[in-house]
C-alpha cells in the first residue's frame, strides 16, 4: 500500500525571518513600485497615454485589492506634466435668457473675470443713475419736451388762427375741443343762431366740418410727435450712457482683449445696460430701511443685476496639472451638472446663476475615476455618461422634464465640449456583464486592467511586502514591525489565497490585520508588532465571527449532529465543506450515506431530487455513473439503483468537492467493506477515477480536526486530500502540531483506489492479464455485485417475458 501521508513540513511553508535584513520596518524606505501587478500596470500605463476616441479604461478585480490606489498614483503622475486645462462659466444670454451661455477662459481667468463683472456692476449702479440724473442730461430732456410742447402749441394756435379768420371760436373743454360760431368776438346763442338764414347757417356748418376735419389731423399728429420725441429721448439716453457706461466697458475690453469670446459678451452687455438703463435708477422705495428688511424694490433692482453676473462653474485659479477627479456619489446630477430652483411667490424659478457643475465639468481636461457598480446602481447616470462620451459634450439637462415629472420651466444652458479619461473601478464580474450586455461598453472601454488576486511569492516579493508593510506603518502612524511579525502577515497572506506558493493581492484586508496588529501590541505595551501581535489580530477576527461555527461544533460534541470519528460502518463516510458567512469561511464535517438495490443503473442524488443540490454538485453525482459503469461489468449494464444524500443538511448543497467521498461511500455500500470514520474525505472525481483538486483546503481539514480534538484524539484519525492541493496548505499552528505528534494524518491521494485503501485497509485491486481483479480486494467485490444484481435483473427480465 503506498505511503500517502504528508510530513509536518508540507502543512504549512512558513517564511523565514532571517532573510530580512532589517531589525524593524522603520529602516526601509517607502515601497514606490506595486507589487506583482505588471499586467494590470502596463495596462495602466498605455490606458493613459494613448489619447485615442474611446480608450477609456476599467480597472477590474477584486475588492481591496488597491486599484483606486494604483491607478490614481499612476494618473497623479501624468496630470502632474499636463496644462491646466481652461476655466469655464455661464453668462446671460440676453436675446434668450432660458439659453446661458457657455465662456471659457484662459485657466485661472474665471474667477478674475467675475470680479470684473463684479465690479462692472457696482460702477455701473452709480454712473448710470448719475448721468440720467445730471443736469445737462435733465436740460437735455427738458429741450426735447419743451420742443414737443411747443410744436403742439404752434400747431393749435394756427388752427385757432385759422377758426378766427372764418368767425369760428375754438373752444377747450373737459372732453377735447370744440368750435362754435361768432359775431363781433362773441359766440352766437342758440337762440340767435335759429333766426339766422339758411345759407348763413350752411356757411357756418362748412367752416365747422372743415375745421373738425384739420383738427382730427391735428389729434392723429400728436402720437406720432410724442414717438418721434421718445426717440429722441432714447438716442439721448444712448448717448448719455454711452458716455458714462463706454469707457468703463471699454476699459474692461483692454483687459480682455485677446479674448474675442469675451470681446462679444461685453458688447451685448453694453447694449443690454443701454436698452435697459432705467432698471438702473434707485429710488426711495428701493431702499433698505431696517438691517435685514429690504423692501421689494431692491429686490427687483439686485434680481435684474444679476444678469450681468458671471457663474464660474469650473475654477482652476488654484489647479496644478490636469485635474483628477473621484465621484464617490455618481448621481446623475453629480456626474453632469444641475440646474436648480428658488421659490418665489409660490413659483419655482431659477436663472444661470443656478446652474451647477457636476464631476464632468471638474474633470474636464483630465481624469474621472468612478466606481462602477455605484454607477450603474443610480438611475440614468451610466446612459449619461456614456452619451457624454459619445457627444464629446456636457449637457445640463433636467431629469425631471426629460421623464415629464415636472412643468416648471427650466434652463438648456449651452453644451460645453468634454476631453476626459474616464477609469472604472470595479468588480470582474461587472465587467464581462457590461461586456456581454451593453453593446456600446466595448466602444467607450477599450482597455481593461486586470489586477490579479495573488502574486508569486519570492524573496523579490518578500521583500517588497516588507516594505509594504513599513510603508502602511507610516502612513497610519502605527507601530513598526518587527522581521517576525512581517513573515507572520506573509504567511497569513498565503493562507488568504490558499497556496503556499503565491500571496494575497488583497492589501485592505491585510492593512486592516496590521491594524489591529498595532491594537494588541499597544494593549501589551510594546514599542513594535510582533509575531504575537499578529497572531492575536488574526485569531481575535476569527473569533469575533465564530459563532456559527462554535455553535456546529458545539452540537456536534453533544451529538446532535450525528459525526462518527471511531469505528467502521459500510456506505457511511466523513465528507467535508466548506460555509462561507460574510467574509469569514470555515470547514465542518457532514456524514454522507449510500444505499444501493437493484434498479436499473440509477444513481439518485436525493439533495438534487428535492432541489437543494445546486449544478455542480449534481454534475459531481452524474459523474460516478460513469465511473461506475466505464470500470465495472463493460459487458453488462448497470442493474443498481443507488441513493447518496448528505445527512442532516437542510440548506443548499453546492460544488463538487465532495463527489470522491460520495464514490467512497458507494463503493463500501456494493462491497459490503465498512469505511474507516475515523478518517473524513474531500476532493472532486472524474470518470477515469482521478481525485482533483477543491477549494477551502485549509478550512476543512481544521474543521474536521476541531471535530476529532473535542471527540479526543486516538492517532488514527485524519483527512484524505487530493494530491493537487497539497501546495495549497497553509494549516493552523495545532494541526501541524497534532500531525508531528502522531495524533492526526493528513493523506494526499491522487485516484480512487489509493483513497479507498486508506479508507477500508483492503487493496483496491488491478485486472490481470485475464481482466480479473484479485479476490479479496475492493473492486473485485464491487463487480461481483454489480454482476449478481445484472444476473437477477435479466432473471426478472425473463419472468417478465414468460
Amino acid at each position: 500500500m503506498k505511503n500517502t501521508k504528508l510530513e509536518p513540513a508540507q502543512l504549512y511553508t512558513a517564511c523565514d525571518p532571517a532573510q530580512f535584513k532589517f531589525k524593524s520596518t522603520a529602516e526601509l524606505p517607502d515601497q514606490e513600485e506595486v507589487i506583482g501587478q505588471t499586467r494590470a500596470v502596463d495596462a495602466i500605463r498605455f490606458g493613459i497615454g494613448i489619447e485615442q476616441e474611446g480608450f477609456n479604461l476599467f480597472a477590474l478585480g477584486p475588492s481591496r485589492s488597491g486599484k483606486q490606489t494604483v491607478v490614481t498614483r499612476f494618473i497623479e503622475r501624468q496630470a502632474a506634466e499636463q496644462p491646466e486645462p481652461p476655466d469655464w462659466c455661464y453668462v446671460d444670454n440676453f436675446t434668450d435668457a432660458h439659453k446661458p451661455k457657455a465662456l471659457s477662459l484662459p485657466t485661472g481667468m474665471g474667477s478674475r473675470f467675475q470680479q470684473s463683472m463684479e465690479q462692472l456692476v457696482q460702477e455701473l449702479r452709480t454712473a448710470v443713475p448719475e448721468a440720467l440724473e445730471s443736469e445737462e442730461y435733465r436740460a437735455r430732456l427738458q429741450e426735447i419736451e419743451e420742443a414737443l410742447n411747443e410744436k403742439q402749441e404752434q400747431a393749435f394756435e394756427k388752427l385757432h388762427e385759422e377758426a378766427n379768420a372764418h368767425g369760428i371760436a375754438m373752444l377747450r373743454t373737459p372732453t377735447g375741443f370744440a368750435f362754435a360760431p361768432t359775431r363781433k368776438g362773441e359766440i352766437i346763442k342758440p337762440e340767435e343762431y335759429k333766426t339766422l338764414s339758411e345759407d348763413e347757417r350752411n356757411d357756418i356748418e362748412a367752416a365747422v366740418d372743415a375745421l373738425q376735419v384739420q383738427l382730427e389731423r391735428l389729434i392723429q399728429e400728436i402720437p406720432k410727435w410724442r414717438r418721434q420725441m421718445q426717440d429722441e429721448v432714447k438716442q439721448l439716453n444712448r448717448d448719455v450712457i454711452m458716455s458714462a457706461v463706454g469707457q468703463l466697458i471699454d476699459e474692461m475690453r483692454r483687459q480682455y482683449a485677446t479674448l474675442p469670446d469675451i470681446l462679444t459678451y461685453l458688447d451685448a452687455v453694453q447694449q443690454d445696460v443701454i436698452d435697459h438703463a432705467d432698471q438702473f435708477r434707485q429710488t426711495e422705495e428701493g431702499m433698505q430701511l431696517l438691517p435685514g428688511l429690504m423692501l421689494p424694490g431692491t429686490e427687483r433692482q439686485t434680481s435684474f443685476l444679476n444678469r450681468y453676473s458671471v457663474n464660474v462653474i469650473v475654477d482652476h485659479s488654484e489647479s496644478s496639472g490636469a485635474p483628477v477627479v473621484y465621484l464617490d456619489n455618481p448621481t446623475y446630477p453629480n456626474l453632469v451638472g444641475r440646474v436648480e430652483h428658488q421659490a418665489q411667490m409660490g413659483a419655482l424659478v431659477t436663472d444661470f446663476t443656478m446652474v451647477k457643475p457636476g464631476a464632468l465639468h471638474q474633470a474636464n481636461g483630465g481624469y474621472l475615476l468612478l466606481d462602477a457598480r455605484k454607477i450603474l446602481m443610480q438611475p440614468y447616470a451610466w446612459e449619461g455618461l456614456k452619451r457624454v462620451l459619445q457627444s464629446h459634450e456636457i449637457r445640463i439637462e433636467s431629469l425631471g422634464q426629460m421623464l415629464s415629472l415636472i412643468s416648471t420651466v427650466s434652463l438648456e444652458p449651452e453644451a460645453i465640449p468634454l476631453d476626459v479619461k474616464v477609469v472604472l473601478l470595479g468588480e470582474r464580474f461587472l465587467y464581462y456583464l457590461l461586456c456581454e450586455y451593453d453593446p456600446e461598453f466595448s466602444e467607450l472601454f477599450k482597455v481593461a486592467a486586470d489586477f490579479d488576486d495573488m502574486v508569486e511569492r519570492s524573496d523579490d516579493n518578500n521583500q517588497s511586502f516588507a516594505r509594504f508593510l513599513g510603508t502602511l506603518a507610516r502612513q497610519d502612524k502605527l507601530r513598526a514591525l518587527d522581521t517576525g511579525a512581517v513573515a507572520r502577515i506573509i504567511d497569513h497572506s498565503a493562507r488568504m489565497v490558499e497556496d503556499s506558493e503565491k500571496l494575497s493581492s488583497r492589501f485592505g484586508k491585510i492593512a486592516d490585520y496590521l491594524r489591529e496588529a498595532d491594537y494588541w501590541a499597544g494593549q501589551a505595551s510594546r514599542e513594535q508588532i510582533t509575531a504575537e501581535d499578529v497572531d492575536q489580530a488574526i485569531d481575535a477576527h476569527d473569533k469575533r465571527l465564530s459563532r456559527i461555527r462554535e455553535r456546529l461544533q458545539e452540537e456536534t460534541q453533544r451529538g446532535t449532529l450525528m459525526i462518527s470519528t471511531e469505528g467502521e460502518e459500510v456506505g457511511q463516510i466523513n465528507g467535508l465543506s466548506v460555509m462561507q458567512l460574510g467574509d469569514y469561511a470555515f470547514g465542518h464535517p457532514s456524514r454522507i450515506t449510500a444505499r444501493v438495490r437493484l434498479g436499473k443503473g440509477e444513481v439518485v442524488d436525493i439533495e438534487r431530487e428535492i432541489e437543494l443540490g445546486g449544478p455542480i454538485h449534481s454534475k459531481g453525482v452524474l459523474i460516478l455513473g460513469g465511473f461506475l459503469s466505464g470500470r465495472y461489468c463493460p459487458e453488462q449494464p448497470l442493474s443498481l439503483a443507488a441513493s447518496l444524500v448528505f445527512e442532516q443538511t437542510y440548506g443548499g448543497v453546492e460544488g463538487d468537492s465532495a463527489s470522491s467521498a460520495e464514490l467512497y461511500a458507494l463503493l463500501s455500500a456494493l462491497s459490503g467493506i465498512p469505511l474507516k470514520q475515523s478518517l473524513a474525505v474531500t476532493g472532486s472525481v472524474n470518470q477515469l477515477g482521478q481525485v482533483q483538486a477543491i477549494g477551502g483546503v485549509n478550512e476543512k481539514i481544521e474543521g474536521f480536526f476541531e471535530v476529532c480534538r473535542n471527540h479526543g484524539l486516538t492517532g488514527d484519525q485524519g483527512v484524505l486530500i487530493p494530491g493537487a492541493n497539497v501546495k495549497h496548505l497553509m494549516l493552523h499552528k495545532d494541526v501541524v502540531d497534532a500531525v508531528s505528534q502522531g495524533k492526526f494524518h493528513i493523506h494526499a491521494v491522487n485516484t480512487i483506489d489509493e483513497g479507498i485503501e486508506i479508507l477500508t485497509g483492503v487493496p483496491a485491486g488491478e485486472r490481470d492479464d485475464k481482466g480479473n481483479y484479485p479476490a479479496e480486494s475492493v473492486n473485485y467485490s464491487v463487480e461481483q455485485k454489480l454482476a449478481a444484481m445484472a444476473e437477477h435483473a435479466h432473471e426478472h427480465e425473463e419472468k417478465a417475458d414468460d
